[in-house]
């Protein structure tokens, strides 16, 4: 099962945010962040599976949305160059879905389901 997803609507295009590419980390002892994987939205805005990420683990994850690069490529400026989303996953087994709600001044997020 994959442990995380994500989907991101573009509010201010009233449509799924797709081709913005997204980046998932894990924090290390140290408090730094380790990479496990990179992916792109699909064309409804989601990711699904994370290409090359190992086995899903608790812990501290973060998922970083490149806002900046997403709205740009629309002749967009954007506030926020880039959306990071910082949550714990106590059960690996369990399913995370972390949503975003994305406009170019603004963002929320919750745990979906």
């Amino acid at each position: 099962m994959t442990v995380i997803t994500t989907h991101v609507l573009d509010l201010a295009r009233g449509r799924a945010a797709a081709g913005l590419d997204v980046r998932l980390d894990r924090q290390a002892g140290d408090g730094g962040w380790d990479p496990l994987a990179l992916a792109r939205t699909d064309g409804d805005g989601r990711v699904r599976a994370w290409p090359g990420a190992p086995e899903p683990a608790p812990g501290v994850h973060r998922l970083t949305f490149a806002t900046g690069a997403y709205f740009g490529a629309a002749g967009v400026e954007a506030f926020h160059p880039e959306v990071s989303v910082v949550f714990r996953v106590a059960d690996a087994a369990a399913h995370h879905h972390v949503p975003l709600l994305l406009s170019p001044f603004g963002y929320t997020t919750y745990r979906g389901t």
